[in-house]
């Protein structure tokens, strides 16, 4: 898996989900992905949508071609992202659902709890995120529709 040429992924993590993105960055770097850490930087207490917000931001603006994104659980980071528009945060927990979001729901977002799976797991998760494209035809007009709000 190389990305020499793509946009870089934006990581984004609050303290519970600092160590499971560090570790990530370990996985991506070693598959030669390039990526932006966009914090948090430590175990000190913070609020996951700041992040969420910021690696959402990067999205929106075409700064980054995909997103991860990990606090204890995920949902909160998802629901925060997916606030902005043209956003489409998947948490998931296995590796089919990862696939799947991307292939399917054109997901650009991927967000892990880190209370809930873990590091292997979450590798696991962020391969299939990345290996997976969209398969457009039938499901794009279902994206467009999320996208929408129709």
């Amino acid at each position: 898996m190389t990305d020499s040429v793509q946009k870089p992924i934006g990581l984004g993590a609050d303290h519970a989900g600092f160590a499971l993105k560090e570790a990530l960055k370990k996985a991506l770097t070693g598959w030669n992905v390039a990526f932006e850490d966009l914090g948090t930087h430590d175990e000190q207490s913070t609020d996951y949508p700041d992040y969420a917000h910021a690696v959402a931001s990067g999205i929106t603006s075409g700064r980054f071609r995909l997103g991860v994104l990990v606090c204890g659980t995920g949902y909160g980071m998802s629901m925060a992202a997916n606030r902005h528009p043209g956003v489409r945060a998947a948490c998931c927990t296995e590796a089919f659902g990862a696939r799947m979001a991307r292939q399917h729901n054109d997901a650009n977002v991927l967000c892990i709890g880190s209370r809930i799976v873990g590091s292997s797991v979450a590798e696991d998760l962020l391969k299939s995120f990345l290996d997976a494209k969209f398969e457009g035809g039938r499901h794009a007009r279902r994206v467009a529709k999320i996208d929408s709000g129709a």
